[in-house]
């Protein structure tokens, strides 16, 4: 069986093409710069690349442009589009309403309307994408897989915040948490790596990128996250601030008069590494000027690991214990010095790492970097989002 599988942004459309008989990528792509004149798309299948600069006015010609290339004679992968079984689609949110991935109908298509307040910047792309391919495809099974569902079992204790509680009956204001098909993936993989069922396990995922969080997973249920009613909360990241006293916005706003979607905007968009560093909120160019001694950007690592091992030492607290510590993420999988001095000083946990693994391991593989008598067993595992959306697609038509 064949899947597609589609994530959605506000002027992006990234695809995978699934054959679910062996969980091998035929083609995958991205469609860049949506409904700008110069947009383009990047097209993978098997070890070739083309890039085709087309002109795409919305998602409904970016995914008839990736269908047209599935099933081209030299750049496709299938012969008809009928060999496509179903399309599994990430959904940023899923609110209160949805706990697990859906097949999507005209009822759920409603439900997330309803849920854009709660990812205004999201939420209409996700929607854009599943309208999209109902136009072209209109027979082919759709499901919704939310990035929310993997938190949606967290304790009230855990998801509730300090305010008013008439604010969470009447505005579901909560902590709902983000990332959640990587969380799950990783600790699933590290369950299996451990030679345990996961709902014996206890694990600690980190999911270091542009956008950042961390899990607290116990019986393969994230019972805390960093990330809450927005993924603006948490750890430091590329533009977001993280966790941030609320007095700061406040004053923030009144220093720079800002309102709104700026202040929001401000947040979201100059802060973090960005922020930080004043260079970017690339770590490649914020490590190239800390190596020539620039202060600022020597800042950065410090600070994200600071906050990560703080809240390693949260999640130790909240879960007794961990069988296992997984850093994932294109930052997590890839900026060694950030693990290192993220673990730096917890012995008294039993966690000691590899220092010489750590910064030898090869690009994407899953590797154990800790020392054989760790008490706390840490990994690096690549994420793989796309394949675990592609697993609940096929379990939901299969049901």
């Amino acid at each position: 069986m064949l899947v597609l599988v589609i994530n959605s942004g506000s002027s992006s459309l990234k695809y995978q093409l699934f054959d679910m008989s062996n969980e091998k990528v035929l083609a995958k792509g991205n469609c860049q710069k949506i409904g700008l004149k110069d947009s383009f798309i990047e097209h993978k299948f098997g070890s070739n690349v083309k890039i085709i600069d087309k002109i795409m006015e919305n998602h409904d010609q970016a995914i008839q442009l990736i269908l047209n290339l599935l099933t081209d004679k030299d750049l496709g992968v299938i012969k008809d589009l009928k060999d496509i079984s179903a399309i599994g689609h990430r959904v940023l949110h899923g609110g209160e309403i949805y706990k697990n991935s859906v097949l999507i109908n005209d009822e759920v298509l409603d439900n997330l309307n309803k849920l854009k307040s709660l990812g205004p910047l999201h939420m209409p792309a996700n929607i854009s994408g599943i309208l999209a391919c109902k136009n072209v495809l209109p027979n082919i099974p759709q499901v919704a897989v939310f990035d929310t569902a993997f938190h949606s079992e967290m304790p009230k204790e855990a998801f509730l915040y300090a305010i008013p509680y008439e604010e969470y009956i009447q505005s579901q204001i909560r902590k709902y948490g983000f990332h959640g098909t990587s969380h799950k993936f990783v600790s699933y993989e590290v369950a299996k790596i451990l030679g345990k069922d996961i709902k014996d396990c206890k694990i600690i995922t980190v999911h270091l990128g542009n956008g950042s969080s961390m899990a607290a997973i116990k019986d393969g249920k994230s019972v805390d996250t960093t990330m809450g009613f927005t993924p603006l909360e948490g750890l430091i990241m590329g533009t977001r601030s993280g966790d941030v006293d609320a007095s700061v916005v406040t004053y923030i706003s009144k220093k720079y008069n800002l309102k709104g979607d700026e202040l929001e905007n401000y947040f979201n968009k100059k802060c973090g590494a960005l922020g930080i560093s004043g260079i970017s909120s690339d770590m490649r160019d914020i490590n190239a000027k800390a190596l020539e001694g620039d202060e600022r950007a020597k800042l950065v690592i410090p600070m994200m690991a600071h906050r990560i091992k703080k809240y390693i030492g949260a999640y130790l607290a909240i879960l007794n214990g961990a069988d296992a510590i997984v850093f994932t993420g294109g930052i997590g999988e890839n900026q060694e010095d950030l693990r290192e001095l993220s673990l730096k000083d917890l012995d008294f946990f039993g966690i000691k790492l590899d220092v010489n693994k750590n910064n030898t391991i090869p690009r994407g593989t899953t590797e154990l970097i800790s020392q054989e008598d760790s008490k706390i067993k840490v990994y690096r595992i690549p994420t793989n989002e796309e394949l675990l959306i592609a697993r609940d697609t096929i379990s939901l038509i299969k049901m």
